[in-house]
């Protein structure tokens, strides 16, 4: 199944498979389900009337965006690069305990063709394509979309401390197109590509697969939700595996595709 959220005259409405879900729909009430009774749920209120629309990210305000880091080789080499304290992330990633950090309030979340941005006090700044899980208030894994963790290396790299303010800002975060229901053990060997268009030209173009994430989802979703509630659900980026080269920082105009599977999503840097 494949739900999606498209601008309407009534305001944001839900569908799935390309058709619509009755008004009032709400994406919290599904995640309140353990996933066979969501997809029986979603089954029954599928109406026959075709969606469309543009697209908005597939979350609602009562959700929230966390992330995980050092997921992936390439993220460790990575922000062991740019800090000046490189042995925290050797150890992170070797640790038992799952880097996990707030990334976005579902509001403040852009969707396919939405713009994302760079901050302005940042001199280095990366798009991070990921797999996102959908968790369920029960911690359950329920389906993915794809995700864009944009980030400033320049501020993470001068002290860890930073972290909320490399991660967290306006335009920092997107996901979409929309959200697939599902198993995850569909989810465990998909295809992650990165593009970024400048000028008309590619300035990067990289793939990698979510089979080589050193953690599996469930514990990067337990991790989560160890000490924390999510009475609506959350959505959890799993981490990075590709990383534009350290002379690389995305600049407004830039263009991203993100490409997870048969998913497509696409921002321009504004």
């Amino acid at each position: 199944m494949y739900l999606t959220r498209h601008q309407t005259f009534r305001g944001p409405c839900w569908a799935v498979d390309g058709h619509w879900l009755p008004d009032g729909f709400h994406l919290d009430f599904m995640l309140q389900r353990p996933l066979s009774a969501m997809r029986d749920a979603l089954a029954n209120a599928r109406t026959d009337e075709p969606a469309e629309g543009a697209l908005h990210a597939p979350i609602e305000d009562t959700q929230e965006v966390w992330a995980a880091g050092v997921t992936y080789l390439r993220s460790r080499e990575a922000r062991m690069a740019e800090s000046d304290t490189a042995d925290i992330y050797d150890k992170v990633y070797a640790a038992e305990r799952v880097e996990v950090f707030f990334k976005a309030n579902g509001w403040r979340v852009m969707g396919h063709g939405d713009r994302i941005r760079v901050r302005r006090d940042s001199t280095w700044n990366v798009p991070e394509p990921e797999l996102a899980l959908v968790l369920n208030r029960a911690g359950e894994i329920v389906g993915y979309t794809a995700g864009n963790d944009v980030s400033s290396r320049s501020i993470e790299g001068e002290n860890p401390l930073y972290l909320p303010q490399a991660k967290v800002y306006n335009g920092s975060c997107a996901l979409g197109p929309g959200i697939v229901v599902a198993e995850p053990d569909s989810m465990r060997d998909l295809p992650l590509r990165l593009a970024i268009e400048r000028g008309g030209g590619t300035v990067f173009d990289g793939e990698t697969r979510t089979s080589q994430l050193k953690r599996s989802l469930e514990e990067i979703a337990k991790w989560l939700f160890a000490e924390l509630d999510f009475p609506e659900g959350a959505f959890l980026m799993t981490g990075t595996g590709l990383v534009p080269p350290d002379e690389f920082s995305l600049t407004p105009g830039d263009a991203v595709r993100i490409e997870l599977g048969d998913l497509v999503l696409e921002n321009a840097v504004g």
